[in-house]
C-alpha cells in the first residue's frame, strides 16, 4: 500500500466557509451567530468534493489511502474563545468523519483540537475522546502556537501539555505538530510560519526531555521536518553542547518526518540525511502549493515521483510508503488489518 500521512479536506463544499465566516463575524455576539445545526452539507456534496479533487489525484498518482483532518489554516485557534475552537473543531473533525465513512478504503480520520490561545490543552481532551472512540479517527494535530504567529504558550516540552500526552499514550495515538494560520504579518502563513513551526518544534524537544516521560508518545514533524534535515549538523552539535544523547537516541525513536518536500533534492537530502525508519509517506495533496513545476510538467505536490526516483532499495520505499505508517499509527494497522489490508 501507498499511505499519505498527511492529507486535509482542503475542497469542502462552500457551505463550511459560508457558515465559518458567520461565526467569525459574530464572535464578539456569539448568541447572533450561526448554529452548529444550521449547517447542512449533504453526502452528495461530500462525494463530490472528494471525487473530483482528493479522490481523483490519488487514483491518477497511485497513492492507495490518506490520513485525513480538517483543513489545517481554517484550524485558526486565535479566533474567538475556546466555545468558538470547540463549535468549529467539533464541525470540521465530524465532516472528516463523513468522508472517511463515504470512502472507508481510500481515508481514515485525523483529528482537529479546539485549542485556544492561553486555555489549559486538558480542554480538549472531549473532543479528542470523541474522535477516536466515536470516529475511529488514528491521530491528532497538534498546534503548539495557538496565538496564530506569536509563540504566547510554553514550550512542547512543558508539563502544560502532559493530559495530551496522556491520553495520546493511552490511546497509542501519534500527533502531527501543524501551526495554523499566521495572523503575524512577519510570517507568511505557509511559506515562513508553516516551516518555523516545524523546526522550532523539533528544537524544543531536543533542549527538553520530554520521551523520558513518554517514552513511547509520538510526533510526526510535517513538510520533511522544515530546516532540520538540511542543518542536521547543526543540531547534532547542540544537543552535544548541551549534553544531551545522540540526536538517534534522544529524539528519532519518538520523532518522524514526512516527505511533504516539494523537489527532487530536498526528497533526495530527507532520504540521505534521516534514518529510513523515520520517514513517511506524504504529500498534503491539494494544499499550500497547488501549482504545476514548470522545470518537470509534473504537480510540485506529487511526492510519489520524487520518492521513485531517490536512491531506495524496495524495502526502503515500502517502509516510506507502508511500513512506518503501520508501526507510527497502531490504530491504523489495526483498522486495515480489520479490513484483511
Amino acid at each position: 500500500m501507498i499511505i499519505d500521512c498527511h492529507g486535509h479536506y482542503t475542497t469542502a463544499p462552500k457551505a463550511l466557509e459560508e457558515w465559518r465566516k458567520r461565526q467569525v463575524a459574530n464572535v464578539s455576539t456569539p448568541q447572533l451567530g450561526p448554529k452548529a445545526a444550521e449547517l447542512k452539507i449533504s453526502d452528495d456534496e461530500l462525494r463530490e468534493s472528494i471525487e473530483t479533487n482528493q479522490l481523483k489525484f490519488m487514483r491518477e498518482r497511485g497513492s492507495d489511502l490518506t490520513i485525513f483532518s480538517p483543513r489545517a489554516s481554517f484550524m485558526a485557534h486565535h479566533i474567538g474563545d475556546f466555545n468558538t475552537s470547540a463549535t468549529w473543531a467539533a464541525i470540521c473533525n465530524e465532516l472528516c468523519m463523513r468522508v472517511a465513512r463515504l470512502f472507508p478504503d481510500q481515508f481514515i480520520g485525523a483529528a482537529m483540537l479546539p485549542q485556544s490561545p492561553g486555555v489549559e490543552p486538558a480542554s480538549c481532551i472531549a473532543e479528542l475522546d470523541r474522535c477516536v472512540k466515536e470516529y475511529g479517527f488514528v491521530a491528532i494535530n497538534l498546534n503548539p502556537d495557538p496565538s496564530g504567529g506569536h509563540w504566547r504558550e510554553p514550550p512542547l516540552t512543558d508539563r502544560w501539555w502532559y493530559p495530551i500526552y496522556e491520553r495520546m499514550v493511552e490511546y497509542d495515538i501519534p500527533a502531527m505538530v501543524h501551526v495554523s494560520t499566521s495572523c503575524n504579518p512577519c510570517f507568511h502563513t505557509t511559506g515562513a510560519h508553516y516551516l518555523n513551526a516545524d523546526t522550532t518544534a523539533f528544537m524544543q524537544c531536543l533542549t527538553g526531555d520530554l520521551f523520558k516521560d513518554f517514552p513511547t508518545l509520538k510526533f510526526v514533524i510535517p513538510h520533511g521536518g522544515g530546516a532540520v534535515p538540511y542543518h542536521w549538523g547543526r543540531f547534532r552539535g547542540l544537543a552535544q553542547g548541551l549534553d544531551k544523547p545522540p540526536l538517534e537516541e534522544h529524539l528519532l525513536k519518538n520523532i518522524f518526518f514526512d516527505t511533504c518536500v516539494y523537489h527532487q533534492p530536498g526528497i533526495d537530502l530527507l532520504t540521505r540525511v534521516m534514518p529510513i525508519e523515520n520517514i513517511l509517506f506524504a504529500s498534503e495533496m491539494i494544499g499550500a502549493v497547488r501549482g504545476i513545476d514548470p522545470r518537470t510538467g509534473h504537480h510540485y505536490d506529487d511526492t510519489k515521483r520524487y520518492v521513485e526516483a531517490a536512491a531506495l532499495d524496495p524495502p526502503q520505499r515500502q517502509m516510506i510508503y507502508e511500513g512506518n505508517a503501520r508501526r507510527v499509527y497502531p490504530r491504523l494497522d489495526a483498522a486495515l488489518k480489520a479490513r484483511a489490508r
